[in-house]
Parts: C-alpha cells; sequence; structure tokens
C-alpha cells in the first residue's frame, strides 16, 4: 500500500498533517524539499516511475546551460526551425521551417508557453540532431543519480520508454537551481508577447502565490496534470514536485498546499534528497493514468479533451486575475548574431542536420545574422487558447 511520508522533527506549536494531500495514502507522487539544504520536507510516491510530460523541458534547458558553460553556444546563438521541428504537436509557437530565432528566445518560449516545436528545434540545434541531444539528456540523467529517469525526447511529448520520478525530478531542479542561478528567471516569467499575441504562463501560482518564483508544468493524458513549483520567503526557497493530478488548477492547489506546509513547520526535514532512502512496490514499472484523466467517452457524447488552459469554470483562487498589470516579455525571430552552436555546425558539415525546407542544408558561416522570417507575425503563432498536451 502506497504511503505518504511526512518527516520531522519535534517543534513546539506545530505540526505536519499526515493528510495534508487529498485522498490521503491514495494521493499522487510528490515530494517537497528545501532547496539550500536539499533537506526533504514531505514525500510519497517518491520513486514511482512516471510520464514527465513537459517537465521533460526542464532537463532540455539543464543539457542546454552546460553547453552554454562549455563554450558550445551562448543566448544569441541561432536555434534554426527544421521541418521536423515545425510539425511537433501543440502547445507550439508555429514558425515555419527555416525560421531562426536567437537560444534567449527560444529558452522562453519554451519554458514559459512550454512550445514543443521551440524544444525540438532547442535540442536539434544544441545536440546537432535530435537522437544526439536525447544521448545528452541521458547522460545527464546518469550523471546526476537520476537512475529512475530516461528520456526519448526534448519536449515531453508521449514515449512508452520517456519516464521520470518525483525524486529524480528533485535532483534535477536542485543541479539546475545551484549550479546555474543566473538563468532562474527564465522560470518567473508571467507571459510572452510574441507579435500581438499575450501568451501567458501555465504556472498559475506565478503571480499568485506569495514569493512564487517558477518552475514548470506539464502534461499529456498519460501522465496526468505534472508540476513543479517553486517559491522563496524570507530567504528560503521550497520546492514542490507534483505527478498525476487531474486538472491545472488541482496540480496549482495541492502544490500550494505543500509550499504552505513547509513554510509553516520550518524545523522538519531529516532525510535529504540525494539521501531519500528507497521505497515502493512496483515502481520499476510506469504508471499509466490515461483512463483516468482522459477517459472513453460515453456513446454518443462529445469527448471532453483536458487542456493545460484552466478552466475558467472552477472557482479557484489560481485562476484569479492577477492584481497587476501582467508582465509580458517580447519574443520573436532574429537578431541570432552569435555563435552556430558547434553541435550543428559539425551536424550540418557531416550532412546529417536536420532538414528545414527538404533540400539540403548549406554549411553556416561561423556567426551570422538570421533575417526575420516572415512568418514572425501574429497569424503565424499558434493560438494559445487550447495547449492539448506537452504544457
Amino acid at each position: 500500500m502506497r504511503q505518504l511520508h511526512f518527516l520531522r522533527t519535534l517543534f513546539v506549536g506545530a505540526s505536519l498533517s499526515t493528510t495534508l494531500l487529498a485522498g490521503g495514502a491514495n494521493a499522487n507522487p510528490s515530494l517537497l524539499f528545501d532547496l539550500q539544504t536539499g533537506q526533504v520536507l514531505a514525500h510519497e510516491e517518491a520513486f514511482q516511475r512516471w510520464h514527465p510530460a513537459s517537465l521533460t523541458k526542464l532537463m532540455t534547458a539543464y543539457v542546454t546551460f552546460r553547453a552554454i558553460q562549455a563554450g558550445e553556444l551562448d543566448l544569441t546563438s541561432p536555434i534554426k526551425v527544421s521541418k521536423n521541428s515545425a510539425s511537433e504537436q501543440p502547445a507550439k509557437m508555429g514558425y515555419k521551417p527555416g525560421s531562426v530565432m536567437t537560444l534567449d528566445n527560444a529558452l522562453k518560449m519554451m519554458l514559459v508557453r512550454s512550445a514543443n516545436d521551440i524544444a525540438m528545434a532547442i535540442g536539434e540545434n544544441v545536440g546537432g540532431t535530435k537522437d544526439g541531444f536525447v544521448a545528452r539528456m541521458n547522460a545527464e540523467a546518469a550523471r546526476l543519480g537520476m537512475s529512475d529517469s530516461h528520456f526519448s525526447n526534448p519536449n515531453g511529448l508521449h514515449a512508452d520508454d520517456q519516464y521520470t520520478t518525483a525524486h529524480d525530478l528533485a535532483l534535477l531542479v536542485m543541479a539546475m537551481r545551484r549550479e546555474y542561478p543566473q538563468y532562474a528567471p527564465y522560470f518567473s516569467i508571467e507571459g510572452l508577447l510574441a507579435g500581438k499575441k499575450k501568451l501567458g504562463s501555465f504556472n498559475l501560482l506565478v503571480g499568485r502565490y506569495a514569493g512564487a518564483d517558477g518552475m514548470k508544468t506539464g502534461f499529456i493524458c498519460p501522465s496526468g496534470f505534472n508540476m513543479i513549483g517553486s517559491a522563496t520567503r524570507n530567504g528560503r526557497t521550497l520546492v514542490a514536485v507534483i505527478l498525476g493530478e487531474k486538472t491545472a488548477v488541482t496540480r496549482a492547489e495541492v502544490a500550494a498546499k505543500l509550499l504552505d506546509q513547509g513554510f509553516a513547520n520550518p524545523n522538519i526535514g531529516a532525510q535529504t534528497v540525494a539521501g531519500l532512502t528507497r521505497y515502493g512496490e512496483g515502481t520499476g514499472v510506469v504508471r499509466n493514468v490515461r483512463d483516468e484523466v482522459c477517459p472513453k467517452p460515453v456513446k454518443g457524447q462529445k469527448a471532453e479533451q483536458p487542456s493545460e488552459q484552466a478552466s475558467e469554470k472552477v472557482k479557484s483562487p489560481f485562476l484569479e486575475k492577477l492584481d497587476h498589470p501582467p508582465k509580458l516579455i517580447a519574443v520573436g525571430l532574429g537578431n541570432a548574431t552569435g555563435k552556430v552552436p558547434a553541435a550543428y555546425a559539425a551536424a550540418v558539415a557531416a550532412g546529417k542536420a536536420a532538414d528545414v525546407d527538404g533540400i539540403p542544408i548549406p554549411t553556416p558561416r561561423p556567426n551570422y545574422t538570421a533575417t526575420t522570417a516572415s512568418s514572425d507575425t501574429p497569424e503565424a503563432v499558434a493560438k494559445p487558447a487550447k495547449a492539448t498536451v506537452g504544457g
């Protein structure tokens, strides 16, 4: 039987409820930890394998940050959209094959709007090919001790052999936030401005939960609604990993409840993320919750497709309008004056780079300025209303 584990020490005037999560022992995988100390404050089914959905994009970002550190590219480097990346399922930006943007803009589109086409483009450019990038993802997972994780694409669209755990995601977040604090602002952006399109973040905590500063959401039917939410108060940063919720609202509410309890009880936590003892039966099998989250419709009735776009019919503080004008960051094509990604240049030279328009790709000059393609118009950006998978 699954159990909800809360690690605590004795302290005066407060206790952490073992029934914090709705459903008690039947709740989904979760883990709450202190980013600075690594202390685990609460956890359940932390080693249960789960499809990550767009939480995959955190590994895509981490591999990219490592490549920047290694001098392979920089934030002004060109990221070119291939036919393959342009064909990915929504959520997406919808740029045409051959479009070029800076890595900086690509990261914003991937991390804020969870664009699957842009995540694939980043992978193809940073890794030279999709397969080359996926190999890097799995190498980094192994190096970080993510022993229950395997990646097969850069964006989190469903694949049977793509899985992770709440524990492994905590290891990834700790590495990312500790090693690359300069990139933390990407995760707290409230929204993007693409042409005239205003694209809000799928992270309902940002701008609504006191101290919220990231990080990422994800959804596909086999995984349910996943979330990693972080918040900082009085210099203390807590991170909640939530997997398998049934709606975008409930994942935010569960994350907020965990964070509330963690901030209210600063003295709990005996084990660390790295030292957490493995537990659970059947954790080596990847759980698939498609039938629970996306049940087949009753005959004669129209199927309702769950979406990252939270339903406004539900009452929740996390669906209230922000108490301030959303801070939108403009993104688009062009201005890619930086170094061509080393792996992409090598793939082009070897004739292995992703095809952009059905003809061989010419070898790019070491540095060039990409002109703004005609696809950088409001009409070319996918409508944000129904981000069905991957967000």
